[in-house]
C-alpha cells in the first residue's frame, strides 16, 4: 500500500474568540502565495490577532492551521510555542542584534542547521534581497532604514517558513526606501507559495499590496474581499469610514422601482435625523437586491469613477447642480469638494486628473451626473 500523499492545502485558517486581553472575534483564510491585509485603526486588534497567528498570546477560544496542521485548538488543548511554527515575522523596528553583522543577524535565525551551513545561507537570501557583500558585512547602524528591513526580510524568509507575517513592516521608512520595498515584496512573492499576512495602517499600501483585505474594529473582523470588492460594496458605513470611502451619504429606501431588479433610494439632506419615507431629498433609480423594506434608513455610497462632472450647458434630466466649495491643485492631481443644491449638507469629494480639473475653481458651478449602476446601499443598524 502507497503512502499517502501529503496535503496539498497550504492556506492559513483562523477562528478566535475572547474577551481578554483583548477582544478579539471572527475568522479568516488565506491561501498559499495570497497576501492578506489586516486594516483598522489603532487599537483594532490587529497586532493581537498576528500575536495568536505567531504563537506569542494564547487566545481564549481558536483554532490555528497552516497547511493542515494545527498549530492552535484551544478546544483539544493544543499550543504550538512560537519555534515550533515555522513562521517568519518582519517587525516595524527592525528588531535587529546591533552587535552583529547583517550576514550574521540573519544567521542566527538558523540556529537549527549545521554551524557551516548558516552564514553561506544567510548570504544567499541577502544577495536575494539585493544587499552588496560590502552592506552584509556592517552592522545595523552602518545601513540605511531601508537596507535594515531588506536585513529582516531576509533572515524571516531565511528559515524557510510556513507563512510569513508582516507586521507594519514599511512605515519606519523614507518614502523613496518604501517603493522599492514594495518591488521587493512582489518579486518575492513570485518564489513563495505561502500565506502572507500584512498588518498596516496604510490604506494605500494595503490596496497596492494586497489580493484581500480583513477589516478589523474593536477586535471583530468587520468584512474580508479584494480591494475593490470592500471598496464598492463595504457591508456597512463603518467599514466605508475604515477604508477611506469619501462619499457616503445617508438616505431612505422606498421599495421597488417601475423596472425589474431597480428601487427608489431617496437622497436625503445630512441634517436629517432619520431618513423616513416623507423625507425630503432627489429619488435616485438604483439596483433592488431585494433585501431592503421600504422604509428602511440606509447609507450609500458611490465611488468615485462613478461621479462625472459636466459644464452646466450640458447638465441633463437627473442630473445635479453643484458648485465647487473647495479646488486643492497638488501637481498632477486636484482635490475637489462639491456641495449639491438639491441635497443641503451632502459633499462630494473627488481626485481629479486631466483636462476636466484645469477650470475648477472655488465657487464655480458645474452638473454632476451619477452612474446609478455603481450605487451601493447600506441599511443603518441599530439597537
Amino acid at each position: 500500500m502507497s503512502a499517502p500523499a501529503p496535503p496539498t492545502d497550504r492556506a492559513l485558517t483562523v477562528e478566535v474568540e475572547q474577551t481578554h486581553p483583548m477582544p478579539l472575534r471572527g475568522g479568516l483564510r488565506c491561501e498559499a502565495g495570497e497576501l492578506l491585509a489586516l486594516v483598522g485603526p489603532s487599537g483594532a486588534g490587529k497586532t493581537s490577532l498576528m500575536r495568536v497567528l505567531a504563537g506569542l498570546m494564547r487566545p481564549q477560544r481558536g483554532r490555528v492551521t497552516v497547511g493542515g496542521e494545527c498549530w492552535c485548538d484551544t478546544g483539544r488543548g493544543i499550543f504550538l510555542r512560537p519555534q515550533q511554527r515555522h513562521v517568519g515575522v518582519v517587525f516595524q523596528n527592525y528588531a535587529l542584534m546591533p552587535h552583529l553583522d547583517a550576514a550574521g543577524n540573519v544567521a542566527l535565525s538558523l540556529l537549527d542547521r549545521p554551524r557551516a551551513e548558516r552564514l553561506p545561507r544567510a548570504r544567499r537570501w541577502l544577495d536575494h534581497v539585493g544587499l552588496s557583500a560590502e552592506q552584509q558585512a556592517r552592522r545595523p547602524a552602518a545601513l540605511s532604514g531601508g537596507q535594515q528591513q531588506r536585513v529582516a526580510v531576509a533572515r524571516a524568509l531565511a528559515r524557510e517558513p510556513r507563512l510569513l507575517l508582516l507586521d507594519e513592516p514599511f512605515s519606519a521608512v523614507d518614502q523613496m526606501s518604501r517603493q522599492a520595498l514594495y518591488r521587493l515584496l512582489a518579486d518575492l512573492r513570485q518564489d513563495l507559495a505561502i500565506p502572507i499576512v500584512l498588518v498596516t495602517h496604510d490604506l494605500d499600501e494595503a490596496r497596492l499590496l494586497a489580493d484581500r483585505l480583513v477589516v478589523i474594529d474593536g477586535g471583530q473582523v468587520l468584512q474580508q474581499g479584494t480591494p475593490a470588492q470592500i471598496h464598492t460594496q463595504p457591508r456597512n458605513a463603518r467599514v466605508a469610514d475604515l477604508v477611506g470611502i469619501q462619499n457616503r451619504f445617508q438616505g431612505c429606501w422606498l421599495g421597488p422601482a417601475d423596472a425589474p431588479g431597480q428601487g427608489w433610494l431617496r437622497w436625503t439632506p445630512e441634517a436629517a435625523t432619520a431618513a423616513g419615507a416623507d423625507a425630503s431629498g432627489p429619488l435616485l433609480r438604483v439596483q433592488d437586491k431585494g433585501r431592503l423594506p421600504p422604509g428602511q434608513a440606509v447609507h450609500w455610497v458611490i465611488p468615485s469613477d462613478g461621479i462625472r462632472l459636466l459644464p452646466p450647458a450640458e447638465m441633463e434630466p437627473g442630473d445635479f447642480g453643484a458648485e465647487v466649495r473647495e479646488a486643492r491643485h497638488l501637481g498632477e492631481i486636484t482635490l475637489v469638494t462639491l456641495s449639491i443644491a438639491a441635497v443641503p449638507g451632502a459633499r462630494l469629494v473627488l481626485t481629479l486628473s486631466g483636462a476636466q480639473r484645469q477650470d475648477l475653481r472655488a465657487d464655480a458651478a458645474v452638473a454632476v451626473r451619477l452612474d446609478l449602476r455603481q450605487v451601493h446601499v447600506m441599511p443603518v443598524r441599530t439597537g
